[in-house]
């Protein structure tokens, strides 16, 4: 949908285009039917937002008398992780010849998501036991409670009796089917697998008692398929600096001054970052972190605190709660210094040290940074950011104001390697820093896809060096492009 144009951002600053192809391929269930003789004919049309205003892409072939229609055009589009894609799909009774035009169909219903937010989410899953009976038809004989926004469910225990269970035969087909819960009754099949009442208390026995969850349609579609499973999530965390330096918040020239109707620097390069990033955090929860601030009740200067003020809880509710508890935390913090931002970066470090040793991996850390000026601790900085590159985490830093950045290049390792004060070189790229005052007069959109173009490269470059596939939502290892699994 964009010309090559549209991705020059500011002069000296080009993102690096970095797109996935991805397939996405339309059913529908249940559609209205306005035709009072027949079922309805109906079409989906693709429509994608550029500029405020909402395009027209592509649209399905006609499926003749049909509610629940399952359409073979595939809409292939250019996927860019550091724009918000926004699409609506439009469903039409169609009247006339399958064209463009839908000015004489029947609107029958449509739905509005972005590109990522619906691939990264979690699953709300709920489980159902079914007895095999002789003559193959299935009895129902428990369902789990459903277990929300998890993708490692653990169900209450429950208690069945054995001839409910297998009529007293343990070696009687059971069947567990694994949904996606929908509140409008309309529930994802995840996957299932059949046992006997014979093979769990043998596997119990064994401390082996696990199955694979397989989904047929999946596996028959895939190669290399093994189970329905593991997604990459990107988890943002906000660091923002609360030197002196910026100026008193009560200033209208201060970096930190709230304005209700334009606002500050560092709110927009948080909005503009957060926007994109928050539809790979499955809860949408961020911490947000602040440095070189003296802060209650002690006033003692600290370079790792919760602007929430909740040491034990820094994360906030969506980007918007990032942003109120940023609003709410300037009038009870003293501006100070210095800017020492290694403490932040060894925090986040740590975390994803945790996340490696569980051997998957799964988790994937953003460290935005938000400064007015050059770090002091530069040093300290550089060691911290070499241990960093060995581990699953991207450092972002958005200078923001008119100071002198020459050095904040450094730490970029874009002009040559970076390397720790005892001469150690990171095993990677992972920081990527951006002067806001290049980007100023760029959108929130054009903003976001200079300062995250480099991120799918980092991601790629560390899971092929630690030889992890990357694994789709269907459990699809090594090919491009989500797919529709839940």
């Amino acid at each position: 949908m964009s010309g090559d144009s549209e991705r020059t951002v500011a002069p000296g600053v080009v993102p690096a285009p970095c797109a996935s192809k991805v397939e996405l391929r339309l059913s529908c269930r249940h559609l209205l039917d306005r035709d009072p003789l027949t079922k309805s004919d109906p079409s989906v049309v693709l429509l994608q937002q550029a500029q405020g205003q909402w395009l027209q892409v592509d649209r399905t072939e006609v499926v003749k008398s049909s509610l629940h229609p399952v359409f073979s055009k595939v809409f292939t589009m250019d996927y860019y992780f550091e724009e918000v894609q926004k699409l609506r799909f439009e469903v039409y009774d169609t009247h006339g010849p399958s064209g463009l035009s839908c000015q004489d169909d029947d609107f029958l219903g449509g739905m509005e998501c972005t590109l990522g937010q619906d691939l990264f989410s979690k699953s709300d899953p709920f489980l159902e036991l079914y007895r095999v009976n002789d003559d193959g038809s299935e009895q129902l004989v428990y369902r789990t409670e459903v277990v929300k926004n998890n993708l490692n469910p653990v169900w209450e225990p429950f208690k069945v009796s054995l001839n409910s269970l297998c009529s007293c035969e343990e070696t009687r087909p059971l069947k567990c089917l694994v949904w996606d819960y929908d509140s409008r009754g309309k529930h994802d099949f995840i996957g299932d697998f059949t046992t006997t009442f014979a093979e769990m208390q043998k596997a119990f026995e064994e401390e082996q008692a696990q199955w694979d969850c397989v989904n047929a349609k999946y596996k028959q579609k895939k190669r290399n398929y093994k189970n329905s499973g593991v997604v990459i999530l990107a988890d943002l965390k906000v660091a923002i600096d609360f030197t002196a330096s910026n100026g008193d918040p009560r200033n209208s020239c201060s970096l930190h001054h709230i304005n209700p109707y334009q606002p500050n620097e560092y709110l927009r390069a948080l909005v503009a970052v957060g926007e994109v990033c928050q539809d790979y955090d499955s809860d949408k929860r961020f911490s947000a972190l602040g440095f070189g601030a003296r802060i209650p009740p002690k006033y003692e200067v600290s370079h790792d605190f919760a602007i929430n003020f909740n040491p034990e809880d820094d994360e906030c509710e969506g980007i918007q709660g990032v942003v109120e508890a940023y609003q709410n935390c300037l009038p009870r913090v003293q501006l100070y210094g210095p800017t020492n931002v290694a403490p932040i970066i060894s925090k986040v470090a740590r975390m994803a040290a945790a996340e490696e040793r569980t051997g998957e991996a799964s988790q994937y850390y953003i460290l935005l940074i938000l400064t007015d000026g050059v770090v002091t601790d530069m040093s300290d900085t550089r060691e911290a950011i070499v241990r960093a590159s060995h581990l699953p985490m991207s450092v972002i830093i958005v200078g923001v104001g008119n100071a002198d950045f020459t050095d904040m290049q450094i730490l970029d390792g874009d002009d040559g390697i970076l390397r720790s004060p005892r001469g150690e070189p990171a095993l990677r790229d992972i920081v990527q820093f951006v002067p806001f005052r290049e980007l100023k007069n760029a959108s929130p959109a054009a903003l976001a896809k200079c300062v995250l173009a480099e991120v799918p490269k980092q991601v790629v470059e560390y899971y092929s060096h630690k030889d992890l596939p990357p694994r789709s939502l269907g459990g699809q290892t090594g090919e491009a492009g989500p797919s529709s699994a839940p």
